[in-house]
């Protein structure tokens, strides 16, 4: 009976010993923090989080495959680099280091798992030079600079057909654009715009005469349609210009510029132009400005300011700030 009574007081006695050794544990688990036994330390410890597009992917912790798939959180992980792998069958797999710090969460949630199989379609059969989407209209055109020849394609039937016919003199060309009424299209070089209206007969009878203007006293860097499908806002060495879709018209210098290395951004909607031009400094170097040239789309306006600057260019600033 005493042997008995002895061995259960010495079974209680190392019962509350282990509690308060496993105490400090216990505790430190429920508050996020974990025994470093490099250290021999307790850590606040962090968590990975991670989800990929498409879900389910495998992951691996520094090689390691970790028990759930995509999306998971991998919690209770030491301070530290991790090397985090994700793989999923018909995809490329994905890797990245991450850095864990004490008490916080470390996100790896915008990965998407590209497939080795891409859904690729063929969209033609027919040779062409460049192409131009208008995917609010499921439009596609293609120019074939050899035919001369610009086809139009629907998205969704691939059906193709022939809408204008380029000038065969016209060599060249070094851009082009579908004007937002889809109606005509400009071809451009160094020297020349040509403006061509679509064709709705089957015989390549033209709605209107081709329109073409000629630059050679300057050298034509970038065009761009305004938004009433009938302007054009023309980039050259020396000038921003506006100039008429149509014979025997003048262009219209609005800005002169200082240099004809220059990059330019038309927003279509606001009708407004973004460029940049270069300028000399007092010390002999250059730098460059932006300019934002406002061309409302309201008609009455644009030609408000078409007539008012007729014969009144607006020069850059040419001092140096």
């Amino acid at each position: 009976m005493l042997n008995f009574q002895k061995i259960r007081g010495l079974l209680f006695f190392a019962s509350v010993i282990s509690f308060f050794i496993g105490l400090p544990f216990i505790l430190s688990f429920a508050l996020g923090y974990k025994f470093n036994a490099r250290t021999l330390k307790f850590v606040k410890t962090g968590l990975i989080f991670i989800k990929t597009q498409p879900e389910g992917a495998d992951i691996y912790l520094n090689g390691k495959l970790f028990s759930q798939k995509s999306p998971a959180s991998m919690q209770e992980l030491l301070p530290g680099t991790y090397k985090v792998s994700l793989e999923l069958a018909q995809h490329y797999p994905w890797k990245t280091q991450v850095e864990v710090e004490a008490g916080k969460v470390s996100r790896i949630d915008k990965v998407i798992l590209f497939s080795v199989r891409p859904n690729l379609q063929q969209l033609n059969q027919e040779k062409f030079s460049s192409f131009r989407m208008v995917l609010e209209k499921k439009l596609v055109y293609y120019l074939d600079q050899v035919k001369k020849v610009l086809y139009r394609s629907n998205l969704e039937t691939h059906s193709l057909e022939d809408v204008a016919t380029l000038p065969d003199k016209f060599n060249l060309i070094t851009g082009w654009e579908i004007s937002g009424d889809q109606k005509k299209i400009f071809i451009f070089n160094p020297h020349q715009i040509s403006i061509i209206t679509f064709d709705t007969q089957e015989d390549y009878e033209y709605n209107g005469p081709v329109v073409s203007l000629d630059y050679r006293q300057e050298r034509i860097i970038k065009v761009f349609w305004h938004s009433d499908s009938y302007h054009l806002v023309v980039l050259t060495d020396k000038h921003i210009q506006v100039i008429e879709s149509r014979l025997n018209v003048a262009p219209v210098n609005l800005v002169e510029l200082s240099n004809g290395d220059l990059t330019a951004f038309y927003d279509a909607q606001a009708d407004v132009l973004y460029f940049s031009d270069s300028q000399k400094d007092p010390r002999g170097g250059f730098y460059r400005n932006l300019y934002k040239l406002e061309l409302n789309n309201n008609l009455d306006t644009l030609e408000s300011l078409v007539s008012q600057s007729l014969g009144q260019v607006i020069p850059l600033q040419k001092e140096a700030h």
